[in-house]
């Protein structure tokens, strides 16, 4: 049975460019669906988060902005049944991620306070990035390549092809005009060759050898069925 690593952000807001705390945490859809989708699939589940704190629901995710009506309500019901393992994640520096066959990261704006400066993530990442096994990234989840560092001090994601949430996207928030940055915009300084979708908001997939990333939360089902098939396949 494959096991998967969890990895969500523990931030309740993302301190904007004037000092004010936009609530925030995991996206919805980001979380529900590949969960499900592996679970389904019959693999074991780690959530992990830093420190060990249950990670915190975004609300905006079961709002308007998380799509219709009855797929909200589907994704709610989702994540009630799995809330016993939300509530109580292990702490992402008590886990060897060697013993995983995914790391998986959601997004939604959390990780964009948190394990972009979260040293324990950004080696973990780096380490799994240079072991050549399954290491994915969904929506704003890539801010968290910004921990990482090789021994040189350069970002080991470097020269990578990944995709995470566009600057288009993003400013589709009212709130993103007061950002400190932006997740393209970072992505490219430190040197990953980024791609985007032709039409934002649609699901975008990009793989490069062992790393996985998805543009936005509509990649999520997406994201996590090309995983399935890419280990399925590797384990036939």
């Amino acid at each position: 049975m494959p096991r998967v690593l969890f990895v969500v952000s523990a931030a309740t807001g993302w301190t904007l460019a004037d000092g004010t705390v936009h609530p925030t945490g995991y996206w919805a859809e980001e979380v529900a669906e590949p969960h499900r989708v592996f679970r389904e699939a019959g693999w074991d589940i780690t959530i992990a988060t830093p420190g060990g704190i249950a990670p915190t629901l975004d609300e905006l995710s079961l709002g308007l902005a998380g799509g219709l009506p009855h797929t909200r309500k589907k994704i709610h019901a989702y994540l009630d049944s799995i809330a016993e393992e939300l509530n109580h994640p292990v702490s992402l520096s008590s886990v060897d991620e060697s013993q995983f066959d995914l790391v998986f990261y959601p997004g939604g704006h959390g990780p964009m306070e948190d394990l972009a400066v979260d040293p324990v993530s950004g080696e973990l990442l780096t380490r799994r990035l240079a072991s050549g096994e399954p290491l994915a990234l969904l929506c704003h989840a890539p801010a968290a390549i910004l921990a990482a560092r090789s021994p040189d001090g350069s970002n080991p994601f470097a020269g990578r092809r990944m995709t995470g949430l566009s600057n288009t996207e993003e400013r589709l928030n009212t709130f993103s005009r007061k950002a400190k940055w932006l997740l393209q915009d970072r992505m490219v300084e430190a040197g990953i060759e980024y791609e985007k979708g032709r039409v934002p908001l649609r699901p975008h997939v990009v793989v490069d050898g062992n790393l996985y990333t998805g543009q936005n939360p509509q990649s999520a089902t997406a994201l996590a069925t090309a995983l399935v098939e890419a280990l399925s396949s590797q384990s036939a």
